[in-house]
């Protein structure tokens, strides 16, 4: 047994890609950016930002898509999933994803959310485990 769990703070990069599967399954994807300051030895400030693909399933993946948008902070918790697919010149290509289980609006709005009735993540996020996120190939996903 092992465990896979990933936990991020960070700043989307970019508003949400919603679309639906062939089969109807509503899937929400978007890039989140962490940032990681230092000081390196000569007493230097470095920083770094890393992006992660974050991809969002079924009601969760309706409520990313209605309620998040450029800039928006969020806190998210989810699993790593790696796949693989041949592209057009038959090179193979791996792309690693965060799948999202649960994700937390936090403060500094986007624009959509200034738009939006003001409900807090505690109540639109309250009854989502993560449950509905179905296991689909790689032919299923829209992206």
């Amino acid at each position: 047994m092992g465990v896979n769990k990933v936990t991020l703070l960070g700043n989307l990069g970019a508003d949400p890609e919603h679309r639906y599967t062939p089969n109807g399954a509503s899937v929400c994807e978007f890039r989140l950016a962490t940032n990681e300051r230092w000081l390196d030895k000569q007493g230097q400030k470095q920083e770094r930002t890393e992006w992660h693909r974050i991809v969002a399933w079924g009601k969760l993946a309706d409520i990313c898509a209605e309620y998040l948008s450029k800039g928006r902070q969020v806190y998210l918790e989810g699993k790593l999933r790696t796949r693989s697919w041949t592209d057009k010149e038959s090179t193979k290509r791996w792309m690693t994803e965060v799948i999202a289980d649960k994700v937390e609006f936090l403060g500094g709005g986007g624009e959509k959310r200034a738009a939006k009735s003001e409900r807090t993540a505690d109540e639109v996020i309250d009854d989502l485990d993560g449950s509905d996120a179905p296991d689909f190939g790689d032919t299923d996903i829209p992206f």
